[in-house]
């Protein structure tokens, strides 16, 4: 042993989890071409069936136009969407085929800094997919365009930790990647179709109200619309904190249960 081992101090907390962010960022931007192509088109496809489609039997909701509503919770939508995607089949591929996760692991990181990282790069693409739809809708002029509304990537990014770091939770327990379609068909799909985003969810029924309150998404489309409109209210702070420690939680679970699997 060298005196150079010796005295070796390993990179400090924010090195190693910019390290996973930098890795991540490396291998997306080297297609940025095609990665970064459908997050615009995608919201003008979109919006052009459902807004100006529906829109045409649909007249206000909530004191707007149609497609005005559906435009302000899309954002999120698409934040959520690839978060999800990306910590569970990207996840499952770095982890099973790939073995990208073995080669990170032989570097000084744990366990735990792996993981967050994961869980904020996927944040970091929630908050440019939010971005890219939100600059899409304010072109098409569909938005209204104030201050509060450059929120929106906040917002998106909170919703790609928040997704990101469920989808590890539900990863965590998976050990065939069949099993993903029962994730991003019977729970991802369902929060999109019933958060507030297609049609407010204070029409359906009071049982199925509460049920749909446990939806992360929903809480997050809350913010946004509020952002968007001007009409704060002090409820969004409960929206705020559930939030927060919903993705506290789901954090801690993920990152206890890989721990776990990756050790043993």
């Amino acid at each position: 042993m060298n005196s150079n081992s010796l005295n070796y101090v390993p990179p400090n907390i924010f090195i190693r989890l910019y390290s996973v962010w930098y890795r991540h960022f490396r291998v997306y931007t080297k297609n940025i071409v095609s990665n970064g192509f459908h997050p615009f088109m995608e919201p003008i496809i979109f919006l052009a069936g459902m807004g100006l489609g529906l829109g045409g039997y649909i007249s206000n909701i909530e004191n707007m136009p149609y497609i005005q509503y559906l435009a302000i919770g899309l954002p999120l939508s698409s934040a959520m969407f690839t978060a999800a995607f990306e910590c569970s089949v990207g996840t499952f591929i770095r982890l099973e085929f790939a073995k990208t996760y073995d080669s990170m692991l032989a570097g000084p990181l744990s366990i735990e800094n792996l993981f967050i990282g994961e869980i904020v790069w996927a944040g970091s693409k929630g908050a440019f997919y939010s971005s890219a739809v939100l600059f899409v809708f304010l072109a098409c002029h569909v938005v209204p365009v104030t201050a509060t509304v450059l929120f929106t990537p906040l917002i998106g990014f909170i919703v790609g930790v928040m997704f990101a770091s469920l989808s590890l939770v539900f990863m965590s327990f998976v050990k065939s990647i069949n099993t993903l379609d029962c994730y991003l068909t019977g729970v991802i799909t369902p929060m999109f179709m019933f958060s507030g985003i297609i049609f407010p969810i204070t029409n359906l029924p009071k049982w199925i109200q509460g049920i749909i309150e446990i939806f992360p998404l929903v809480h997050a489309v809350n913010i946004e619309r509020a952002v968007c409109t001007g009409s704060f209210m002090p409820s969004l702070i409960w929206d705020l904190m559930y939030c927060f420690v919903f993705t506290l939680v789901a954090t801690y679970i993920a990152v206890r249960r890989f721990k776990k699997k990756l050790m043993y």
